[in-house]
């Protein structure tokens, strides 16, 4: 899981034009899967296996990244 949070962090970093680190990247990423996890279930959209938590995962990191983008400014 953490190897899948820190690539959906990347995925998410590389998405927003955001520049973090390797540490950033895995918590974005874990918070990221726990809310692309959130509203995949909340929309009932199926999701398993790697590459299925892999695309929820960073969905959810690069809706993160951005609501904190649009905070900042």
């Amino acid at each position: 899981m953490i190897i899948i949070g820190i690539i959906a962090g990347w995925i998410a970093e590389k998405l927003t034009r955001s520049d973090h680190g390797l540490l950033t990247n895995l918590l974005v990423g874990i918070v990221g899967a726990l809310l692309g996890g959130w509203l995949a279930d909340r929309m009932d959209i199926e999701f398993g296996g790697f590459w299925g938590v892999l695309v929820v995962a960073a969905v959810g990191a690069t809706i993160l990244l951005a609501i904190l983008k649009a905070v900042r400014r």
